[in-house]
């Protein structure tokens, strides 16, 4: 499985990383990308429901990570409780996660991984990490237009 950091700012990828597939691979994954990550100040994370776990929002919270993961609330109780949702901060993260689906996207599309070309987890991570880094080159350009 292929996991990526983006800046919601603009949109450009910060980690890549590649794991074997598991339950809990991509709630791993996110951790292990916020452990690399630099700086001290606080910082936001925006997932899907697929992270709304007691467990990895209490992991968040410990990083000092405001954890902003959409609620699950299909036959259960969420793991998000007010004091973050009724932040504002809260629903523009909700509204700027699905940019994540454009790198994905592109990747497939354009980035040639629909299919890898290569066999086991380096050569596979090493494609794939190349990919979303030609992925902020053709950001770029639209970026220092708009600025």
């Amino acid at each position: 499985m292929g996991h990526v950091t983006m800046e919601n700012r603009n949109g450009l990828v910060v980690d890549a990383t590649l794991t074997h597939a598991s339950g809990t691979a991509e709630r791993e994954a996110a951790l292990d990308m916020l452990g690399r990550m630099e700086g001290r100040h606080r910082i936001t994370l925006a997932a899907d429901k697929a992270y709304d776990t007691a467990d990895f929002v209490a992991a968040l919270r410990d990083i000092k990570v405001t954890p902003h993961v959409a609620q699950n609330t299909t036959n259960r109780r969420s793991a998000i409780d007010g004091r973050t949702t009724h932040h504002p901060g809260y629903a523009v993260s909700q509204r700027i996660r699905k940019r994540i689906e454009d790198v994905f996207g592109w990747a497939k599309t354009s980035g040639g991984i629909r299919k890898t070309r290569h066999r086991g987890k380096d050569r596979v991570g090493w494609m794939f990490t190349l990919t979303a880094t030609a992925y902020n080159l053709v950001r770029l350009p639209n970026l220092l237009t708009t600025a």
